[in-house]
């Protein structure tokens, strides 16, 4: 019995947090076309996740809206076209190759080329400084430190 309590007690700060599921699709090819458009959208949210991922209001919202544009006749083509309408290339999970992208798709190359040459020129202009002699109270210290004398 006294088990029984402390398991309680332990249990009680704990609530269980659980979404509702979504309702069964009425019409599956709807539900179809829904998930591949959402597969499509970033969540704005998130950021990293399309809004067929992600569990955030703003992307429960967006797939709503995606349903109701497609149950009122539009094609996938002008649900994305006004979804990037109104939010701007960054809601498509993969944004198009334009002027106005090009460092988002470009920038992480120049960053690692960048890099590269940046070591390179590091590297040859240590290579090619003169070494620089030990003066002869640091020759004595460092010999000192190497035969462990006092």
């Amino acid at each position: 019995m006294c088990n029984l309590i402390l398991l309680l007690l332990l249990a009680a700060p704990f609530p269980v947090m659980a979404n509702d599921a979504q309702p069964a699709a009425a019409n599956p090819a709807l539900e179809a076309r829904v998930q591949k458009i959402s597969g499509e959208l970033r969540c704005l949210v998130c950021q990293n996740q399309t809004i067929a991922d992600s569990n955030a209001e703003l992307a429960v919202d967006l797939k709503n809206q995606t349903r109701e544009m497609l149950q009122r006749g539009m094609n996938e083509q002008q649900v994305i076209n006004f979804m990037v309408e109104r939010y701007g290339d960054f809601v498509l999970y993969r944004p198009p190759v334009k002027s106005t992208t090009w460092l988002l798709w470009f920038g992480p190359f120049l960053a690692f080329i960048g890099g590269l040459a940046a070591l390179y020129l590091k590297l040859r202009r240590r290579r090619d400084s003169p070494e620089q002699a030990l003066s002869p109270e640091e020759h004595k210290a460092a010999s000192k430190l190497l035969n462990d004398e006092p």
